[in-house]
């Protein structure tokens, strides 16, 4: 059971009962509070105190409890900071490990809200990305392969590496795009730059790059709904590679591929950009300081690091 302080109204019955002679022990058992607390008030009414100085002085002594706030060095702080700036969270730079900070992630957390070492406002977003009652009217995709169908052909797909998820977002006006992927089980993130947003544009782009990859290096790829994946059959013949299609308006089951996304645009691919005008150096630049960056779900290693151990595990080098 969860203790609790005496309050002013249970020192008051306690100077009562003590004043008409009742002992410690059985103030206690009226009040239905252990012996030791009574014993204490009891005790300094006995040398002339009042309740009142004694309910003055405990709040004084309480008021020096607890932990005090923690404190770092210029170094740690320093570290800290440039951690940060590579765009680690509290919870991977505690669970890295790199350096000892002496606090757990809770506490360094509240260090970053109380402090300028950290602004929340680069967090992760948060929250619905559309209306309640909204109905999505994409994704009339014809014969397209369904999650159903994933299953049956790759039982083992929530652990097996080489399974891909595919969307792109969109730039200024809608007038250009990047393709984006996101390998499962690394979770290393792809960027790709793309002449357009057709559907000949996104297989022409895709068919390069499979052909510059070991062969069946990946296994599948799950797209959303978007029209521009419409060429999707002749990509999977000519790359033998299964392709897969979410359920219209559920990114949830694409959730590595959308959660990438907005690490992306958070990162430098913002929605008024324009990438016609940028080259697949700073798209993959962007890419590539998210893969860096260790992840709790891969016991703090970077999406780098596991997909080259994968891949050298494939002996295809």
């Amino acid at each position: 059971m969860t203790y609790t302080h005496l309050s002013m109204k249970e020192l008051g019955w306690i100077e009562a009962y003590f004043d008409i002679g009742y002992k410690a022990c059985d103030i206690a058992k009226k009040l239905g509070r252990s012996n030791q607390p009574i014993y204490n008030v009891v005790n300094f009414l006995k040398k002339g105190g009042t309740i009142r100085d004694y309910f003055e002085r405990y709040t004084q002594n309480k008021s020096k409890c607890g932990a005090k706030k923690k404190t770092f060095t210029k170094q740690q702080t320093q570290y800290v900071k440039d951690r940060v700036a590579d765009g680690w969270t509290p919870d991977v730079i505690i669970g890295r490990g790199e350096r000892d900070l002496g606090c757990s992630m809770r506490t360094l957390y509240r260090r970053f809200k109380d402090s300028a070492l950290f602004d929340v406002t680069t967090l992760p977003m948060k929250g619905k990305r559309k209306p309640n009652g909204h109905k999505e009217t994409r994704g009339k995709q014809a014969d397209k392969r369904t999650l159903d169908d994933r299953k049956k052909a790759y039982p083992a797909y929530e652990s097996e590496f080489g399974h891909l998820e595919g969307d792109t977002i969109i730039g200024k006006n809608h007038k250009s795009a990047v393709i984006t992927f996101a390998e499962r089980v690394s979770k290393l993130i792809i960027a790709l730059e793309t002449p357009g947003r057709k559907a000949e544009d996104i297989e022409r782009t895709l068919n390069n790059w499979l052909n510059a990859l070991p062969k069946n290096l990946f296994k599948s790829i799950t797209f959303d709904c978007g029209k521009e994946f419409s060429n999707w059959k002749s990509l999977s013949n000519q790359q033998d590679i299964s392709i897969f299609f979410a359920d219209p308006g559920c990114p949830s089951q694409r959730g590595l591929n959308e959660h990438s996304n907005g690490l992306l645009r958070k990162d430098g691919l913002a929605k008024q950009m324009d990438f016609n005008e940028v080259n697949q150096a700073f798209i993959s630049s962007v890419a590539v300081r998210r893969n860096k960056i260790p992840r709790k779900s891969l016991n703090y290693k970077t999406p780098l690091e596991v997909f080259i151990e994968n891949v050298s595990e494939l002996n295809y080098f």
